[in-house]
């Protein structure tokens, strides 16, 4: 992703700013979404596994990117306190 991009996303409801998932907290997202145990924001189970995400730098809601596209709808994160094993950072 641009970095200059990234540089002025932030979430749309806290605006904090976001960076990308690690290679870590990727893995253990879409484990838990292939247990079908991953809600969004809005209560929607997340179906599809991510290939790309964003994640608020303090680590509570993390966004998917489709295409290279952050969809950052308030709605549409996906709230990282539901996971009892979310990654901790390096």
């Amino acid at each position: 992703m641009d970095k200059r991009l990234l540089d002025i996303l932030c979430c749309p409801v806290s605006k904090t700013p976001v960076r990308p998932l690690t290679a870590n907290e990727l893995t253990a997202l879409n484990r838990a979404i292939d247990g079908g145990q991953v809600l969004t924001v809005a209560g929607g189970t997340v179906q599809n596994r991510i290939t790309e995400g964003l994640i608020t730098v303090d680590r509570k809601v993390v966004y998917r990117v489709e295409d290279g596209i952050p969809v950052m709808l308030p709605e549409e994160g996906i709230g990282t306190t539901q996971f009892t094993d979310f990654p901790a950072t390096a």
